[in-house]
Protein backbone atom coordinates (compact mmCIF):
# COMPACT_ATOMS: atom_id res chain seq x y z
CA UNK A 1 0.00 0.00 0.00
CA UNK A 2 1.33 3.55 -0.91
CA UNK A 3 0.43 5.83 1.57
CA UNK A 4 0.80 9.31 -0.45
CA UNK A 5 0.85 12.60 2.46
CA UNK A 6 -1.63 15.46 1.06
CA UNK A 7 0.04 18.91 2.55
CA UNK A 8 0.09 22.91 1.29
CA UNK A 9 0.06 25.98 3.31
CA UNK A 10 -3.02 27.62 4.36
CA UNK A 11 -5.55 28.75 1.44
CA UNK A 12 -3.81 26.09 -1.19
CA UNK A 13 -6.40 23.90 -2.36
CA UNK A 14 -6.11 21.42 0.23
CA UNK A 15 -8.91 20.52 1.30
CA UNK A 16 -10.26 21.17 -2.46
CA UNK A 17 -7.61 18.18 -3.74
CA UNK A 18 -8.30 15.74 -0.55
CA UNK A 19 -12.01 16.09 -1.67
CA UNK A 20 -10.84 14.78 -5.66
CA UNK A 21 -8.65 11.90 -4.06
CA UNK A 22 -11.77 10.74 -2.21
CA UNK A 23 -14.14 11.18 -5.51
CA UNK A 24 -11.74 8.86 -7.02
CA UNK A 25 -11.75 6.15 -4.57
CA UNK A 26 -8.78 7.09 -2.74
CA UNK A 27 -9.57 6.54 1.09
CA UNK A 28 -8.14 10.07 2.97
CA UNK A 29 -7.34 9.95 6.39
CA UNK A 30 -8.43 13.69 7.62
CA UNK A 31 -5.91 15.31 10.64
CA UNK A 32 -7.70 18.60 10.39
CA UNK A 33 -11.55 16.55 10.78
CA UNK A 34 -10.11 14.15 13.08
CA UNK A 35 -8.59 17.49 15.14
CA UNK A 36 -12.57 18.50 15.03
CA UNK A 37 -13.95 15.28 16.05
CA UNK A 38 -11.43 15.28 19.30
CA UNK A 39 -12.79 18.31 20.39
CA UNK A 40 -16.02 17.99 20.19
CA UNK A 41 -18.26 17.77 23.19
CA UNK A 42 -18.33 13.67 23.24
CA UNK A 43 -14.33 13.55 21.75
CA UNK A 44 -11.91 12.13 23.87
CA UNK A 45 -9.86 15.36 23.38
CA UNK A 46 -12.31 17.38 25.41
CA UNK A 47 -12.24 16.58 28.59
CA UNK A 48 -8.20 16.85 28.68
CA UNK A 49 -8.40 20.29 27.02
CA UNK A 50 -11.43 21.69 29.20
CA UNK A 51 -9.23 20.51 32.25
CA UNK A 52 -5.91 22.01 30.98
CA UNK A 53 -7.75 25.52 29.43
CA UNK A 54 -11.39 25.89 31.13
CA UNK A 55 -11.73 29.87 30.21
CA UNK A 56 -11.94 28.15 26.58
CA UNK A 57 -15.68 26.19 27.03
CA UNK A 58 -18.14 28.29 26.30
CA UNK A 59 -21.91 26.83 26.20
CA UNK A 60 -20.57 23.27 27.05
CA UNK A 61 -18.15 23.58 23.79
CA UNK A 62 -14.24 24.65 22.66
CA UNK A 63 -14.54 28.12 21.53
CA UNK A 64 -11.83 26.73 19.04
CA UNK A 65 -11.55 30.69 18.38
CA UNK A 66 -10.53 31.65 22.07
CA UNK A 67 -8.27 28.52 22.56
CA UNK A 68 -6.27 29.56 18.96
CA UNK A 69 -5.81 33.09 20.34
CA UNK A 70 -4.78 31.67 24.04
CA UNK A 71 -1.98 29.85 22.65
CA UNK A 72 -0.61 30.77 19.46
CA UNK A 73 0.82 33.78 21.41
CA UNK A 74 2.03 31.60 23.97
CA UNK A 75 4.94 28.34 22.96
CA UNK A 76 4.43 26.28 26.24
CA UNK A 77 0.82 26.76 26.09
CA UNK A 78 0.58 25.27 21.87
CA UNK A 79 3.29 22.39 23.05
CA UNK A 80 0.77 21.60 26.23
CA UNK A 81 -2.19 21.65 24.22
CA UNK A 82 -0.41 19.34 21.06
CA UNK A 83 0.92 17.42 23.75
CA UNK A 84 -3.13 16.50 24.05
CA UNK A 85 -4.31 16.21 20.38
CA UNK A 86 -1.22 14.95 18.29
CA UNK A 87 -0.76 11.51 20.02
CA UNK A 88 -4.95 11.17 19.58
CA UNK A 89 -4.87 12.18 15.84
CA UNK A 90 -1.61 10.21 15.46
CA UNK A 91 -3.62 6.80 16.94
CA UNK A 92 -6.36 7.46 14.65
CA UNK A 93 -4.40 7.60 11.63
CA UNK A 94 -2.74 4.37 12.31
CA UNK A 95 -5.87 2.74 13.14
CA UNK A 96 -6.93 4.46 9.59
CA UNK A 97 -3.63 2.85 7.95
CA UNK A 98 -4.79 -0.52 9.32
CA UNK A 99 -8.05 -0.50 8.59
CA UNK A 100 -6.96 0.33 4.76
CA UNK A 101 -4.34 -2.51 4.66
CA UNK A 102 -6.56 -4.59 5.59
CA UNK A 103 -9.21 -4.09 2.94
CA UNK A 104 -5.94 -4.46 0.06
CA UNK A 105 -6.00 -0.71 -0.56
CA UNK A 106 -3.21 0.21 -3.34
CA UNK A 107 -3.15 3.98 -1.95
CA UNK A 108 -4.28 5.87 0.64
CA UNK A 109 -4.03 9.64 1.78
CA UNK A 110 -2.93 11.29 4.72
CA UNK A 111 -3.88 14.86 4.06
CA UNK A 112 -2.03 16.44 6.96
CA UNK A 113 -1.98 20.65 6.70
CA UNK A 114 1.90 20.75 8.97
CA UNK A 115 3.27 17.54 7.49
CA UNK A 116 6.82 18.54 6.71
CA UNK A 117 6.73 21.20 10.08
CA UNK A 118 5.82 18.06 12.37
CA UNK A 119 8.21 15.65 10.32
CA UNK A 120 5.14 13.35 8.73
CA UNK A 121 7.09 12.76 5.38
CA UNK A 122 8.72 10.29 7.18
CA UNK A 123 5.44 8.60 7.86
CA UNK A 124 4.64 8.52 3.76
CA UNK A 125 6.24 6.78 0.80
CA UNK A 126 5.83 10.09 -1.21
CA UNK A 127 4.08 13.62 -0.33
CA UNK A 128 2.21 15.70 -2.91
CA UNK A 129 1.56 19.75 -2.08
CA UNK A 130 -0.83 21.87 -3.18
CA UNK A 131 -0.03 25.29 -4.54
CA UNK A 132 -1.30 28.34 -5.76
CA UNK A 133 -0.23 31.98 -6.32
CA UNK A 134 0.22 33.78 -3.38
CA UNK A 135 -2.55 36.68 -4.72
CA UNK A 136 -5.14 33.96 -5.03
CA UNK A 137 -3.50 32.12 -1.22
CA UNK A 138 -4.21 35.56 0.31
CA UNK A 139 -7.74 36.02 -1.50
CA UNK A 140 -8.76 32.75 -0.45
CA UNK A 141 -7.83 33.50 3.31
CA UNK A 142 -9.12 36.98 3.91
CA UNK A 143 -12.49 35.85 2.60
CA UNK A 144 -12.53 33.02 5.71
CA UNK A 145 -14.52 34.54 8.77
CA UNK A 146 -12.50 36.23 11.19
CA UNK A 147 -9.10 36.20 9.32
CA UNK A 148 -7.34 39.22 9.51
CA UNK A 149 -4.11 39.93 8.00
CA UNK A 150 -1.89 39.70 11.42
CA UNK A 151 -3.49 36.33 11.48
CA UNK A 152 -3.02 35.17 8.18
CA UNK A 153 0.77 36.78 8.38
CA UNK A 154 1.12 34.76 11.92
CA UNK A 155 -0.17 31.55 10.27
CA UNK A 156 2.24 31.79 7.72
CA UNK A 157 5.48 32.32 10.33
CA UNK A 158 4.28 29.00 11.69
CA UNK A 159 4.04 27.36 8.08
CA UNK A 160 7.19 25.96 6.01
CA UNK A 161 6.89 28.48 3.26
CA UNK A 162 5.58 27.03 -0.21
CA UNK A 163 8.59 27.12 -2.07
CA UNK A 164 10.24 25.13 0.03
CA UNK A 165 7.40 22.73 0.03
CA UNK A 166 7.05 22.12 -3.85
CA UNK A 167 11.09 21.70 -3.61
CA UNK A 168 10.91 18.70 -1.28
CA UNK A 169 7.64 16.86 -3.01
CA UNK A 170 7.34 14.26 -5.22
CA UNK A 171 4.29 15.83 -6.68
CA UNK A 172 3.25 19.43 -7.18
CA UNK A 173 -0.36 19.99 -7.62
CA UNK A 174 -1.53 23.34 -8.96
CA UNK A 175 -4.59 24.50 -7.84
CA UNK A 176 -4.91 28.27 -8.95
CA UNK A 177 -5.48 27.16 -12.86
CA UNK A 178 -9.08 25.82 -12.24
CA UNK A 179 -10.66 22.62 -10.60
CA UNK A 180 -10.38 21.19 -14.13
CA UNK A 181 -6.84 21.44 -13.98
CA UNK A 182 -6.14 20.12 -10.68
CA UNK A 183 -8.47 17.39 -11.29
CA UNK A 184 -6.07 16.47 -13.98
CA UNK A 185 -2.84 16.33 -11.76
CA UNK A 186 -4.96 14.41 -9.36
CA UNK A 187 -6.18 11.51 -11.64
CA UNK A 188 -2.41 11.29 -12.86
CA UNK A 189 -1.17 10.92 -9.30
CA UNK A 190 -3.58 8.80 -8.61
CA UNK A 191 -2.87 6.51 -12.08
CA UNK A 192 0.91 6.19 -11.48
CA UNK A 193 0.54 5.48 -8.11
CA UNK A 194 -2.14 3.04 -8.81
Amino acid sequence: MVILGLTGSIGMGKSTAAGMFRYLGVPVHDADATNHRLMAPNGIAFDPIADAFPDVIRDGRIDRQLLGKKVFGDPALLKQLEGILHPLIRAAEIRFLHDQQRLGRKLVVLDIPLLYETVGEKRCDMVAVVTAPGFIQRQRVLARQGMTDDKFSAILGKQMPDIEKRKRADFIIPTGLGRAVTFQYIQGIVDHLS
